[in-house]
């Protein structure tokens, strides 16, 4: 069990590098998070970003998917571990696994998500290779609560950018991840806060309806 404290509580789960997790942890450091990372959790155990929350004193703990017979008997070891922060926000942080219904109603309003393009277009992989082949005049990234459909939940904040002439899909991800180190602190700040809510699949802010998500534009 974590330490008490009279902050709330995050747990971010990740599978790669954790570049968002690090933007998570500065912001909790430099006091505009409201909130601690209370632990890293990841799927993999080659996982970058687990180096990154112990090098702040953050708990790390790989969760392998291979040590549980179903996915329903994993995602229950994982909320179990999640639980034992009794966190205010659950954020997934490039992790890159589908969770199923039962996970998803148990942090029901507490879980969000990032994702690399301006949702709802282009939900799931490869979105920045997807964008230059539709010749897409804009590109972005999303912050949305998870609900059982795929990059399909309530969006929240979004980061929107001018695709370049002579683009490709590796600058375009380098531009994608400043915005999205951005957007989802400040998602996450207002979650913990209490002055973002999901109810009944809507979103309020500061108890006024979020019917269409907030923009932040590059540069801006």
């Amino acid at each position: 069990m974590s330490a008490p404290s009279d902050r709330p509580a995050v747990v971010v789960l990740i599978s790669g590098e954790g570049t968002n997790l690090q933007a998570l942890i500065d912001a909790a450091r430099d006091g505009v998070l409201g909130a601690r990372v209370a632990a890293a959790i990841s799927d993999r155990a080659d996982a970058r970003g687990l180096e990154r929350a112990r090098r702040a004193g953050i708990p790390a703990r790989h969760i392998a998917r291979e040590a549980y017979p179903s996915r329903d008997a994993y995602e229950r070891a994982l909320a179990d571990a999640i639980d034992e922060h009794a966190p205010s926000a659950v954020v997934l942080a490039g992790f890159m696994r589908i969770l199923g219904p039962e996970f998803v109603r148990h942090y029901a309003g507490r879980l969000l998500n990032i994702h690399p393009s301006l949702l709802p277009r282009y939900r799931g992989l490869d979105t920045h290779a997807r964008v230059l082949a539709a010749g897409d005049r804009h590109h972005g990234a999303t912050v949305h609560f998870v609900t059982d459909e795929l990059d399909a939940g309530p969006r929240v904040l979004q980061y929107r950018l001018e695709v370049r002439p002579g683009e490709t899909a590796d600058t375009l991800a380098e531009r994608v991840h400043r915005g999205e180190h951005i957007i989802l602190p400040r998602a996450t700040s207002w979650l913990v806060a209490g002055r973002l809510k999901l109810a009944d699949g809507e979103i309020t802010l500061d108890g006024q309806p979020l019917r269409a998500p907030i923009v932040v534009e590059e540069g801006s």
